[in-house]
């Protein structure tokens, strides 16, 4: 059963009604679901289907090829030597089916590209050359190689330039989705534990599917992580691998962002790491924003160079944390971690990235949801003897002459603002008014689980989001 993904269904469902030949580059990370909206949209109405072979040589990958157009009703399969002899004969294959749109779907094709294999020049001469001057051809390819899709396929420069004819990033689930999935699922999960479960698993469908309805919450985590032999257990690696193919440069710098709740500039990242690769962390940072990793931003009165990179991928942060901490190979190290303060600590961070990537939901909550505006996190750093520094996680800036200071606090309870923190927000107001000379209004604005204890401090809070929120559609 497919939950959600309404928006994307109906686009493939749309360009399979088109009266031309569409060509559809379909992406996002490993698990996220993409194979799985393809099969559940188009059921048995595929005219072709192939899956790239995860580092295998060109002459593994082309006897795939032909295996798949034997399984796919090719009588006689040609002898291919090469990916032009393999289009060839798919365009062969497909002219000798009846009248109707033709489903061709070619999974991680990022994985099909082999050194020198020369896919990309007999992809474009298949499609400019056969497929544009047909009608009845719906081409989807697919891979969670993120940024070589973006490269090969969406950015190419070459023949296939404005080829084309749509591109479809399949998200991650949002917590509503992640609420719908857990009830189709009988995982009879509180919607705290449904949050707790999101700032692990992010919203990764393939994640959820492995929760188990007999266990608790915590007791899933266990078993998906830390139990002998555990699912995910290495799934760090392996996600990585899967979008990179030189993932090296890539996991030094979530390693080294994962060390700072604020994030780095590419000066502080080059500093951490000891060495500038110049246009290698040019790339690197690149592919990690575009694969939703790391976000970059930049505040109030900074110029471009002073770019702040920051981890906001839940699972990274939780593997770094726990995962990579559990040197004694704990079975329960979750359920043991639960009352310590490294969980306290990891729970506001994670609760500050779900908030991040939940904007829009937390926009709509103000009543602002078309009004224009940017997100970022500001930070003010002592420049003179006697200062304070200022973090603040996240600013919403508006064109309605209007700031909204967030403050995201996780809580098992309502929170309770005391005289100390009063003090504390107070202080931070005053200093971003001053520091970033802004003209626009700023209003105080609490992001929390269950809301504010109500007191006299209370009432200096403008606006108040709660978790419920956070999970409207």
């Amino acid at each position: 059963m497919l939950i959600g993904r309404e928006k994307e269904q109906r686009q493939l469902q749309q360009l399979f009604n088109s009266e031309q030949s569409e060509f559809v580059a379909l992406y996002g990370r490993r698990r996220v679901g993409k194979t799985y909206l393809v099969k559940e949209t188009f059921e048995d109405r595929f005219a072709f289907r192939h899956t790239g072979i995860q580092k295998a040589t060109r002459e593994k990958q082309l006897a795939a090829f032909a295996e798949s157009l034997q399984k796919c009703g090719m009588k006689k399969v040609p002898v291919i030597r090469d990916w032009f002899d393999a289009f060839s004969a798919l365009g062969t294959f497909i002219e000798s089916l009846p009248d109707g749109k033709k489903v061709l779907f070619i999974d991680e094709l990022p994985w099909m590209d082999s050194p020198k294999s020369d896919l990309i020049s007999a992809l474009e001469h298949f499609w400019n050359g056969w497929a544009t001057y047909r009608h009845d051809v719906l081409l989807i390819v697919c891979g969670s190689a993120t940024s070589w899709i973006i490269q090969k396929i969406i950015m190419n420069y070459g023949g296939l330039h404005n080829r084309l004819t749509k591109r479809i990033i399949l998200q991650p689930f949002t917590l509503h989705e992640c609420e719908l999935y857990s009830t189709a699922k009988g995982l009879a999960l509180t919607r705290q534990q449904i949050l707790e479960t999101y700032m692990v698993l992010g919203g990764i469908p393939y994640y959820w599917s492995l929760l188990y309805r007999e266990l608790s919450w915590a007791q899933s985590i266990d078993a998906l992580f830390f139990a002998p032999e555990a699912e995910l257990q290495n799934e760090f690696d392996a996600l990585y691998a899967s979008l990179f193919r030189n993932p090296t440069h890539h996991i030094e710098v979530v390693t080294a962002l994962g060390t700072k709740k604020a994030g780095m500039t590419r000066g502080e990242i080059v500093a951490t790491l000891g060495q500038d690769t110049g246009g290698t962390l040019t790339n690197v940072l690149k592919e990690l924003e575009q694969c939703g990793f790391i976000r970059a931003y930049n505040t109030i009165g900074k110029s471009k160079k002073d770019t702040v990179y920051q981890l906001i991928d839940n699972y990274t942060l939780f593997y770094f944390k726990f995962i990579k901490a559990n040197k004694q190979q704990d079975e329960h190290f979750w359920s043991r971690s639960l009352t310590k303060p490294v969980y306290a600590a990891w729970s506001g961070l994670a609760f500050e990235r779900v908030c991040l990537q939940h904007l829009s939901q937390i926009k709509t909550a103000l009543g602002i949801a078309g009004v224009s505006s940017n997100a970022y996190s500001w930070i003010y750093r002592p420049k003179e003897i006697g200062e304070t520094g200022v973090q603040i996680d996240l600013l919403i800036d508006r064109d309605d002459q209007v700031i909204n200071l967030c403050e995201m606090k996780f809580s098992g309870d309502r929170y309770t603002i005391t005289k100390q923190y009063d003090e504390d927000l107070r202080h931070k107001v005053n200093v971003f008014q001053l520091k970033s000379a802004t003209r626009k209004a700023v209003r105080l604005t609490m992001i929390t689980t269950y809301g504010l204890t109500p007191n006299p401090y209370a009432g200096n809070i403008n606006n108040i989001i709660t978790m419920n929120e956070l999970f409207n559609d």
